[in-house]
């Protein structure tokens, strides 16, 4: 982790600390700069919905605030805050029914070469896949993040093609339940 990256997360962490312990004016300057970083999060992944993006702000701040006591104060705070970022996202695209395509000659800019946020979508996703057994995870893997078709992961993994997909189909729901208690 860079150097700036590392403390950026400090003083978010910092304020964030201090703001559970009750210093408000540590708590609204949180907000203020959580404000800044989340506007060109959600600009960015919103692709020709940008107006939204500010809803999505107010949204992803006021759920900080109402779930500021599920905080684990060992883990990094950014970590946190944008996983409420993503689920708020998700759930603003599941509302609108929209598919975002970003043209290609722009697309570079949702590829940045490291953020905070990658560290904690590995996170996320290491820890949800974790609920799995480990040859049922691998089949995850191979299919929803590889991109092997249902034959090429169960040959791999050592699944008949029907068990996969029942697997696969069994997986996900479990891994949909498993979040859907998570989620704001």
């Amino acid at each position: 982790m860079g150097a700036c990256v590392a403390d950026r997360e400090g003083e978010l962490k910092d304020l964030m600390l201090r703001g559970l312990g009750g210093d408000a004016v540590a708590w609204r300057t949180l907000l203020r700069q959580m404000r800044g970083a989340l506007t060109p999060y959600f600009k960015r992944r919103l692709g020709g919905m940008e107006a939204d993006a500010e809803d999505l702000v107010q949204e992803c701040l006021i759920a900080i605030h109402a779930k500021r006591a599920t905080y684990d104060r060992s883990l990094p705070f950014t970590a946190w805050a944008y996983a409420i970022a993503r689920y708020k996202l998700i759930d603003h695209l599941r509302r609108k029914g929209a598919r975002v395509s970003i043209p290609l000659e722009v697309a570079s800019v949702l590829i940045a070469e490291h953020t905070v946020e990658d560290g904690a979508i590995r996170g996320d996703l290491s820890r949800i896949l974790g609920i799995l057994p480990p040859r049922r995870r691998r089949l995850i893997e191979d299919v929803r993040l590889r991109g092997y078709s249902i034959a090429e992961a169960a040959a791999r993994n050592g699944f008949t093609e029907g068990a996969a997909k029942v697997d696969v189909h069994r997986s996900m729901k479990a891994l949909s339940a498993s979040v859907a208690g998570h989620e704001d």
